[in-house]
């Protein structure tokens, strides 16, 4: 729905015709668009935006229209039927889960109304828009983006104080994180839910994902790129040797940039695309490129900024840096040795202890703690 804002202005003035935003919320195997994709369909057949290319468009059409007329909420699964190869479904195999809400424009009671109108009026400012998905009533909730602490209190007209928590942590979640996801929490409210059922609900940013900027092409960065694509980021490669940084190397890497890492971050820097939820791991073993980088890295607002090596390539890095004037406070910021004491040895195994380090400074936790040995709640309250 967040992602039709800017092109439902005229649809949303107010004695405009009623119209419905179909959005998808879960999709498996080989499917065309992802999770948030939206079509608007209007009472008079008009329609904006599209789910799957062709595929499932006139039940999803359908679907909307009906909607409209109900005036409430409901979700529709299209999937690739073996039995029937014509049947409504996508034939490229995978399924697509579709969450159908109507508007009605310039209704003060529609949640789904005011909170679009607002979109359509502030011009693309960062906001996040929660809705609930499994109940009938129309919801929306528009929360500012950015890594500011949620307030529980504007969540609470979608769950009740019981899933309050859990919802809270996950929504912080996916608004540092960017893009759009759904998440599931302890059962809630019970008006049009399954008690027995978990909470869901859908939440789109206008954040795009955080970047991850891996520094030397070698098979510890390998590992390191495929295990960070788990979290959601972007994932840059950069290495100065042409040789080594080809792309090829690095399939799952969103861009393998051959340039020297200083100088790549200063241009990123300078072009405002890192920002404080940008990670910089440094795996070169190379004082040619770990010092410039790391002078660099230490003095930009980055969420983490780590560097391979052992103790005694640390301290000497440490020693080079404070040499070359960076302060005592960035330097503390520099992860090294990189990643979590889990006893690491192979590629795969050190990008898990960086992950797992990773992790833990998002959310504020200054220590690898097996969760055996630990009571309390198991989230954090949101950041």
């Amino acid at each position: 729905m967040l992602t039709l804002a800017d092109q439902l202005t005229e649809w949303l003035r107010p004695g405009a015709e009623p119209f419905a935003v179909a959005t998808v919320v879960g999709a498996s195997g080989s499917v065309p668009r992802p999770v948030g994709t939206a079509m608007a369909v209007r009472a008079d057949g008009a329609v904006i935006g599209s789910l799957s290319g062709g595929c499932v468009e006139g039940a999803v059409h359908a679907a909307a229209l009906d909607a409209i007329a109900v005036g409430a909420c409901h979700r529709e699964t299209f999937g690739y039927s073996d039995d029937d190869a014509f049947a409504v479904g996508l034939t490229c195999g995978g399924s697509l889960e579709v969450h159908v809400q109507p508007v009605r424009p310039g209704d003060p009671d529609d949640p789904a109304a005011g909170a679009l109108a607002r979109l359509a009026a502030d011009g693309g400012a960062p906001a996040a828009l929660v809705r609930r998905l499994d109940v009938a009533r129309p919801t929306a909730v528009l929360l500012p983006d950015g890594p500011a602490r949620l307030d529980d209190a504007a969540l609470r007209g979608l769950v009740d104080d019981a899933a309050l928590p859990a919802v809270s942590a996950q929504v912080a979640a996916v608004r540092r994180a960017g893009g759009a996801a759904t998440v599931h929490a302890a059962p809630g409210v019970a008006d049009g839910a399954c008690a027995e059922e978990p909470v869901a609900l859908l939440v789109e940013t206008r954040l795009p994902p955080p970047r991850f900027v891996v520094v030397g092409a070698n098979d510890f960065a390998g590992a390191l790129i495929r295990a960070v694509r788990l979290l959601g980021y972007r994932v840059t490669l950069v290495d100065a040797r042409e040789v080594f940084a080809a792309p090829r190397r690095f399939p799952q890497a969103d861009e393998v940039v051959v340039d020297w890492p200083d100088r790549y971050l200063a241009a990123e820097a300078a072009a405002g695309r890192l920002d404080g939820r940008t990670a910089v791991a440094v795996l070169t073993h190379d004082v040619k490129f770990d010092v410039p980088t790391l002078r660099l890295a230490l003095g930009l607002p980055l969420a983490y900024v780590g560097a391979m090596g052992s103790r005694r390539s640390h301290a000497q890095r440490l020693q080079a840096l404070h040499d070359e004037g960076v302060a005592a406070d960035e330097l503390a910021r520099l992860r090294s040795p990189i990643g979590l004491d889990l006893g690491a040895v192979t590629p795969e195994e050190v990008a898990v202890s960086v992950v797992a380090e990773l992790v833990a400074v998002r959310h504020g936790r200054t220590a690898a703690v097996p969760l055996s040995r630990t009571d309390g709640p198991l989230h954090a309250a949101p950041r």
